[in-house]
């Protein structure tokens, strides 16, 4: 768990969340009330769903034409699936992004609850379920992902959650989308859980890397060139 630890640790991501997660601890202790542990909870689950979401149907949605996009989308996603061992890949290169869709959350709720409670209220409760209960549920994710790639000694933890996280690099591309431990119920909820039947039955050797693309496909070899890849993923046997 250690070494998972200290790559988490230089995460542009969570360095740029961390004085917003600061700033809302601060806040829950200093105004402290029961309704706020209420924010917190929402917030964990409001992430554990937007991880579903962002994976399935961001990252893992139609290729771009363009190459221009396409490349984005290889750095932060494909990229990652075609060398799943590379820690550069972990990751995208947009650092900002956790923060960006942290802000926007926040904004939004911000927005839906000045109304009913008052801004003073409404941002308190906003930026302690989005910058605390969000951001620590993102952390987790973060370390879980982490965990699941590397080749490291794991305890009961770790192996369970790596044999979950790798059916969907190595078996199905299309299911099990979830990746923060215990999250299954997620994709059974959503209808995408990992089945040994229909997994046999969509893999593909030669394209199960590029979750479903012909590796030789242009924009893949155009985008590894961008990234200084001259190789091309190991098919699966």
């Amino acid at each position: 768990m250690i070494p998972a630890l200290r790559i988490v640790i230089h995460m542009g991501g969570l360095h740029r969340l961390f004085p917003f997660w600061l700033a809302g601890l601060f806040a829950l202790a200093t105004w402290f009330s029961p309704v706020l542990l209420v924010a917190l909870v929402y917030g964990v689950v409001l992430q554990w769903i937007n991880e579903y979401l962002i994976h399935r149907f961001i990252y893992h949605r139609e290729p771009p034409s363009d190459q221009s996009p396409f490349n984005r989308l290889y750095r932060s996603h494909i990229g990652h699936h075609e060398f799943p061992q590379d820690e550069e890949f972990f990751t995208g290169d947009d650092h900002w992004f956790p923060l960006k869709v942290a802000a926007g959350s926040f904004v939004l709720h911000l927005l839906a609850l000045w109304p009913l409670l008052g801004l003073a209220s409404a941002a308190l409760l906003s930026w302690v379920a989005i910058f605390v209960g969000s951001a620590s549920a993102f952390a987790f994710y973060e370390y879980c992902h982490t965990l699941a790639h590397l080749n490291v000694p794991k305890g009961r933890f770790g192996k369970r959650l790596t044999r979950s996280h790798m059916a969907h690099h190595y078996q199905d591309h299309e299911a099990t989308y979830h990746v923060t431990f215990g999250m299954g119920w997620i994709d059974r909820l959503f209808g995408t859980a990992h089945d040994p039947a229909r997994a046999r039955a969509r893999y593909d050797r030669r394209t199960m890397m590029s979750i479903g693309m012909d590796p030789e496909d242009l924009r893949l070899v155009t985008a590894r060139k961008a990234y200084g890849i001259n190789r091309s993923p190991r098919h699966m046997s």
